[in-house]
């Protein structure tokens, strides 16, 4: 008896190992670097808004160069940045008409990051994979009911406390800001510490409500909301083996990269070790 149950666990392992061997190799992921960026041409549009200095002048293009460097050696087969454009194929018509003169005096991030990027690699398009709410559409962002309810509840104070870390960063960014460079104060974004402080602000907000009304569980929900349909058009062009650079507001980073890290076939690239490799560079 105990030869046949030895020759049977033989046979099962046999047969297990060339049921294995004939299962296909499983595709390689795509895998994803996700920057988030400040506005370097401030259209005031944020509850909060950073003052930054000219990126035209020539030690910022400078540090911009610099950067490009850095995140080129990614090796990016696709840049994705924070425009709203269609599908299938999400390509940005801006990108298509783009020539280095325009880095002279355009002062947008998405140029001078995403843009310079994409046709130092010699990339025919760029992404554009934003998503805004519009007709027919959810508000993803719906701050304003959170301050009516705050307002009408007393709770004003409780709000504000929230944006003690985004309004002491802030301060900071722009004490730091003439002595530092563009990747340096990038750094300031993008490391894991302030990615998780970052969230903190709308976590934070999950208890502005009173259970039936819940503003501050809404305005998570639609956030949240935004940045999966931000992924899931990331996802339609996306092919296997793709390295796909995400330039966006550094807001969006905590559920970007949280997407990129848990979804299979998907995975994270740090960008932090680039940053720091960049202000090396652009203080040679």
């Amino acid at each position: 008896m105990r030869r046949l149950l030895t020759g049977l666990f033989a046979l099962v392992a046999a047969l297990g190992t060339q049921g294995a061997a004939a299962d296909p190799p499983a595709p390689p992921p795509v895998k994803v670097m996700v920057l988030g960026v400040y506005h370097l041409a401030n259209p005031g549009l944020d509850v909060r808004n950073v003052t930054s200095d000219d990126p035209t002048s020539p030690r910022r293009q400078n540090e911009l160069a610099a950067l490009a460097d850095a995140l080129a050696q990614f090796r990016p087969t696709k840049v994705m940045v924070e425009y709203e454009t269609s599908g299938p194929d999400f390509a940005v018509a801006d990108y298509r008409k783009f020539t280095p003169d325009q880095l002279k005096t355009d002062r947008n991030e998405t140029l001078q990051i995403g843009f310079r990027l994409a046709h130092r690699l010699g990339l025919k398009d760029v992404q554009g994979i934003d998503e805004h709410g519009g007709a027919g559409e959810p508000d993803y962002f719906p701050f304003e009911k959170v301050q009516d309810w705050t307002k009408a509840n007393g709770r004003q104070a409780d709000l504000e406390a929230l944006f003690g870390f985004v309004d002491a960063e802030q301060k900071a960014f722009e004490k730091e800001q003439p002595v530092k460079t563009i990747p340096a104060l990038l750094l300031r974004h993008n490391s894991a510490e302030a990615v998780a402080k970052g969230h903190q602000l709308y976590t934070g907000m999950l208890k502005l409500g009173d259970g039936s009304n819940q503003p501050g569980a809404e305005l998570n929900a639609y956030w949240y909301m935004r940045n999966a349909k931000i992924f899931a058009k990331l996802m339609l062009t996306a092919k296997p083996g793709d390295r796909v650079l995400v330039v966006f507001g550094s807001g969006h980073g905590f559920w970007l990269r949280q997407l990129a890290q848990t979804t299979p076939g998907y995975e994270l690239v740090d960008v932090v070790p680039y940053l720091k490799d960049a202000d090396r560079r652009a203080r040679r």
